[in-house]
């Protein structure tokens, strides 16, 4: 009894260990498989909060901050002005300090401005460059402070005022050339239209936050394809608001059906599970393309059509006056 007992004891410690090999054979792979997605979870959640976090430090840059410390010994002197009865360098320092606060304001607003413009690409009316205009009020503190506080000549607190904005210059630039597209602001619903191309826009920015996740030549070049094609139809539109009616389904449906797609095969994509999905991706991305040309060629066409009314109007109009 004791000799077949000895005898089992190896059979059985064989199937425990081949019952612990499957076992970890099955659960391994999923363990880690799990662990892995919970990484790029954490990575994307790390991400995320960077992009957040840069674009606070867009807003506001910590060079930024020398603007608000620049005036700060105009405090004391100011006081000591005061005190001994100097009442005209009192005057200066504190209108040059206010004049330096009202700088930092206006600076801090173009900051913010240049960070928003990129996400409010259409607009009812040309942006006010309040970058450059910080940098002006800054240059005439500097000269004022120079002439009333210090007491140098009028010609070398000028110099001083042109240093100041040349030094602005070179840390901050001045706001930048290119501006928004404007849409006609005489047009009845200017404001409409530019919140419906704002939105739009924001839908062609997730589009290519999506793109960047995609990594296939193919479907990367296509994508760029159809931002530009979505953006060329903006473009139109902002041109000519009374495009929007003609494009309204195209803003309402095409481009969001399409964002929510590209958008969902990033995602998959990203998680290793858009191998099935590839071919009917491709396929779905030709559809939006050739839609999308349809609309912009569309709305090409009407001008054109409208241009066409015109002359014909002009032509009548010659012909009525003799001049045929």
């Amino acid at each position: 009894m004791a000799k077949r007992q000895q005898q089992a004891l190896p059979d059985i410690l064989e199937a425990l260990a081949r019952e612990g090999v499957n076992l970890a054979a099955r659960w391994v792979p999923r363990g880690a498989a799990e662990m892995e997605k919970q990484a790029k979870l954490a990575a994307r959640e790390i991400q995320n909060y960077r992009e957040r976090r840069q674009e606070v430090a867009a807003r506001t840059p910590r060079k930024a901050r020398l603007l608000w410390l620049l005036p700060l010994p105009l405090i004391p002197a100011t006081l000591i002005a005061l005190g001994g009865g100097e009442f005209n360098t009192f005057l200066a320092n504190a209108a040059a300090y206010g004049l330096f606060l009202g700088g930092a304001i206006l600076a801090r607003r173009g900051f913010q401005q240049e960070v928003s413009q990129k996400q409010q690409r259409y607009q009812t009316a040309v942006r006010f460059p309040f970058k450059t205009a910080g940098g002006l009020v800054t240059g005439l503190a500097t000269a004022l402070t120079a002439w009333g506080g210090v007491g140098h000549s009028p010609a070398v607190a000028l110099a001083f005022g042109v240093g100041a904005f040349a030094a602005f210059v070179l840390l901050y630039g001045l706001d930048p050339r290119r501006q928004s597209s404007v849409v006609e602001a005489s047009h009845a619903n200017a404001d409409r239209v530019a919140e419906a191309l704002q939105q739009a826009e924001q839908k062609i920015f997730a589009i290519d936050q999506a793109r960047a996740k995609i990594n296939q030549f193919e479907l990367d070049q296509r994508l760029k394809r159809i931002t530009a094609l979505a953006r060329d139809i903006l473009a139109e539109i902002a041109r000519d608001p009374r495009d929007l009616r003609r494009a309204r389904k195209f803003l309402t449906t095409y481009l969001d059906g399409a964002q929510r797609v590209i958008a969902g095969y990033a995602k998959a994509h990203a998680d290793r599970r858009a191998t099935t999905l590839e071919e009917n991706f491709r396929r779905i991305l030709v559809t939006i393309e050739q839609v999308f040309e349809q609309q912009y060629q569309r709305l090409l066409q009407n001008d054109l059509h409208e241009l066409d009314v015109q002359m014909e109007v002009l032509e009548t109009q010659l012909k009525r006056e003799g001049l045929g």
